[in-house]
């Protein structure tokens, strides 16, 4: 299934994302002819259960999808929409077809109805729905909420991706749910955090393919500047953050689905974020290097992933946020811990979804 989710997607994606896409969507245009093509391959249910009309595809199938995505820069909120069908799901409710987005923010709920800010929503100026939870500590309900229409203030990332806070008042969401026992509480915070790691290793392999394809075309001194052992040491040190954040994504995936209560494993995404970031800011300085100084220019296709990585890399929690996370969650284990937490997994459940 893997094979056939990254094929078919790396066809689409390689047709439908050009420079000209890109930049178009960092200049305010909507990729319609992007997404209308995104949505007719079923790819946005491919995380929502098989009897609601989805593919009930698993995070382990779906990690492909995710670095395909990131690989190309998609301009399109298709990793939001699998996110928000995969937790509609977990809940009970039913897929949303359409622009669909999530926020970590969390909202008042008071008869029936939400106000209050959604902070940082993916793509809310174009959204038609935005998944976000209540703000009940104890027991926060899963909320559906139409987004049409709502007041928003726009942001964008360095990458030049929407990044809008929403303003509710008393919007009725179309479908609640409390989250299921098990399910953490900060479940779009975690599934966020999975999203950005993977797409962070897809851009990392394309940052690699295109340094290493230029080292060996740039000829400096009569040689190709790839032949160079300073420029060879470089792209080794990228090549191994590459695989280092590769490898730790694809396991943060897999364990998702078997090896957490709830579909999300707290310690293999809080490292593969650990990984992925501090693998963006290394890879970019490298890539940008090698490339001197056309790398630079806006004429260059380098920034389009580049620039991605230094959004992504802070979106759902920074390098900072997750290890010390992950600290807080080694001490309150203690040292004899420690060690059956790396090779379970997960640190005991009480620590495990601690806020830090």
């Amino acid at each position: 299934m893997r094979e056939i989710y990254e094929s078919t997607l790396d066809r689409l994606l390689a047709d439908a994302v050009t420079p000209a896409v890109a930049l178009a969507a960092e200049g305010g245009q909507w990729p319609a002819a992007l997404w209308d093509a995104v949505e007719a391959s079923g790819f946005a249910l491919a995380a929502a259960p098989e009897s609601a009309g989805g593919a009930g595809g698993s995070w382990d199938d779906l990690f492909v999808v995710l670095r395909t995505c990131g690989r190309h820069g998609a301009p399109a909120p298709l990793p939001e929409a699998l996110l928000a069908n995969a937790v509609l799901g977990q809940c009970g409710l039913a897929p949303v077809e359409g622009v669909l987005s999530f926020s970590t923010s969390r909202v008042p709920l008071e008869h029936g109805s939400a106000s209050g800010t959604l902070l940082d929503v993916p793509w809310g100026r174009h959204a038609a729905h935005v998944l976000a939870l209540s703000d009940d500590p104890r027991a926060p309900e899963l909320l559906l909420l139409p987004a049409t229409g709502l007041r928003h203030t726009p942001a964008l990332n360095t990458a030049g991706e929407p990044r809008d806070t929403l303003h509710l008042d008393a919007v009725v969401p179309v479908a609640r749910a409390p989250l299921p026992a098990g399910v953490p509480h900060d479940v779009l915070l975690l599934g966020g955090a999975l999203l950005r790691s993977a797409q962070t290793a897809g851009a990392l392999q394309a940052v690699l393919e295109m340094t290493t394809q230029y080292a060996t075309e740039r000829a400096q001194f009569g040689r190709p500047i790839g032949a160079f052992q300073a420029i060879q040491h470089q792209i080794a040190v990228l090549a191994e953050h590459v695989a280092l954040a590769g490898i730790a994504a694809e396991a943060a995936c897999a364990e998702s689905n078997s090896a957490c209560v709830g579909g999300y494993a707290p310690l293999p995404i809080a490292v593969a974020k650990v990984c992925s970031a501090e693998a963006a800011g290394t890879a970019a300085g490298i890539a940008h290097a090698v490339h001197g100084a056309i790398g630079f220019t806006h004429e260059h296709t380098l920034h389009l992933l580049t620039r991605r990585l230094w959004a992504w890399r802070s979106e759902y929690g920074s390098l900072t946020h997750w290890s010390q996370r992950l600290g807080t969650a080694a001490c309150v284990g203690g040292a004899q811990a420690l060690w059956p937490a790396i090779t379970a997994g997960g640190f005991a459940p009480q620590t495990a979804t601690a806020s830090p």
